[in-house]
């Protein structure tokens, strides 16, 4: 597939496999292991198939776990927003909001929702933290194409164009005012009881009193046969006691005229190795990368950071004020990042799904990810996506584990031609087959098979990979 929007070329340089460090989960001090490479410029088209092969970015820093060794493998995992319906603590965490927004009130204590509501620490101390290589700018645009090359080249690689932002500055897009309260209701406070995570295997629970009263609807029922009126009665109730309001009729209720505080939501274009397209049939706000940010009567509470890709909209992290910890605003940043994710699919059909990052099954107080349902895991062999659920039998088993039953099933986007993948040395983009002809010294053959093994052959055959 091109790149959307026909952008210049991703340039990276590829580090290799790491030594073990520090574990953020398990807190394993060499069991860590990663392979990295440096984004100099990444096309949205390029890092949504490398995140479908299990890559991810911090910063310009894109890693990928080496799954079969590190000691908290940590798979892929993606909530299906059509069909997403907020759970009972989810819809908790949205009327805690409204409850703050309407009265004042807050709790002071650690919020109860999830042992780690916010997906700030997604990222903390997963991978050994590379500093910018030292490449000067001017090696990064190629002069000229090798022309033996089968495919046409771009003759010139733009630098990073990303509009650099900061908090309520620079460049906006698309801003919104998004204040709009949702139902008020109590939300009880206690502290939170260590275990394994949510079972996922079992349906949400239903509330004790629409149970109660479609019993005794029934009840009269049995003891009155023939009445139509009670009939329909009953019906009504069954059906309204089983439906379910989703995240928007939450986010979009209406805040009363005496609200003690006003929410607003804003969004930049922020920072980031991703090329910033815009192309006709996108979204309006283009894809690249975002800063969300949520105000509080003209105070800024919290930062969310968005990738906007062509199928989904990648949660990447979120800060924020600890002064406002209670309202557990990582949870409440997810439900409003899937409810945007579900605007943007109205304009881009494609883009249909939230990457929350990594599930890590093994580290129980990161299992809470699998609560935004339905979801799926990516199998870190075939690069297929499996239903979470069906998961969680095997993860149970074992940390590792892959998830295509299917034996014969083979990675299809697996190198097939070495020779094929694009160099870019000494501002001159070629073939790896003539750049390998080119080379003096020892051999590189093994450390660029197994960049173009993980990356795929497709992004082996866009992306530049840089050699010095």
């Amino acid at each position: 597939m091109a790149a959307v929007g026909g952008s210049s070329p991703s340039i990276v340089e590829y580090f290799g496999g790491e030594d073990g460090y520090r574990c953020g989960y398990c807190k394993n001090n060499a069991g860590n292991f990663s392979y990295g490479m440096w984004a100099h410029s990444m096309t949205v088209q390029d890092y949504q198939d490398l995140i479908d092969r299990g890559w991810r970015r911090s910063g310009k820093y894109i890693y990928k776990p080496i799954m079969n060794q590190t000691c908290c493998p940590q798979y892929t995992i993606r909530c299906r927003i059509l069909h997403f319906q907020p759970s009972k603590s989810h819809k908790k965490v949205l009327k805690k909001m409204l409850k703050f927004l309407t009265q004042g009130e807050t709790s002071k204590t650690k919020s109860e929702v999830e042992p780690m509501d916010s997906h700030t620490e997604d990222t903390a101390c997963n991978f050994l933290l590379k500093s910018q290589p030292d490449t000067s700018r001017s090696e990064l645009e190629p002069l000229c194409t090798y022309t033996e090359k089968v495919e046409s080249e771009e003759e010139e690689v733009k630098g990073e164009i990303m509009g650099k932002t900061n908090a309520g500055h620079t460049q906006s897009c698309n801003e919104k005012d998004l204040s709009k309260p949702l139902d008020p209701a109590k939300v009880g406070h206690t502290p939170p009881k260590p275990g394994k995570g949510a079972d996922l295997s079992k349906p949400p629970c239903r509330k004790a009193k629409d149970i109660r009263k479609e019993q005794k609807l029934q009840k009269l029922l049995q003891s009155q046969t023939g009445n139509h009126a009670l009939q329909e009665a009953a019906q009504k109730s069954k059906s309204k006691a089983n439906q379910t309001k989703s995240v928007e009729d939450f986010v979009f209720s209406t805040l009363p005229p005496d609200a003690v505080h006003k929410l607003e939501f804003t969004r930049f274009l922020c920072d980031s190795p991703l090329e910033a397209e815009n192309p006709p049939n996108g979204p309006d706000c283009g894809y690249g990368s975002f800063h969300q940010q949520y105000w509080v009567d003209g105070k800024i509470v919290a930062v969310g950071v968005i990738d906007i890709l062509p199928k989904c909209v990648s949660s990447v992290y979120l800060y924020y004020d600890p002064d406002y910890s209670s309202l557990s605003l990582g949870v409440y940043s997810a439900l409003r990042e899937i409810v945007f994710t579900r605007q943007l699919h109205e304009k881009a059909s494609d883009l249909s799904y939230y990457y929350m990052g990594f599930y890590i099954h093994s580290c129980p107080k990161m299992r809470y990810k699998g609560q935004y349902r339905p979801s799926d895991l990516l199998c870190p062999e075939t690069y297929v996506w499996v239903p979470t659920e069906q998961c969680l039998p095997s993860l149970e088993r074992s940390k590792y584990c892959r998830f295509n039953l299917d034996l014969k099933a083979v990675d299809e986007g697996s190198v097939k031609e070495l020779g094929r993948v694009r160099i870019l040395h000494k501002r001159t983009v070629m073939p790896y087959s003539v750049y390998k002809r080119r080379r003096k010294g020892p051999s590189d053959e093994e450390s660029v098979q197994q960049y173009a093994t993980l990356v795929g052959q497709a992004c082996s055959e866009r992306m530049l990979l840089y050699k010095n």
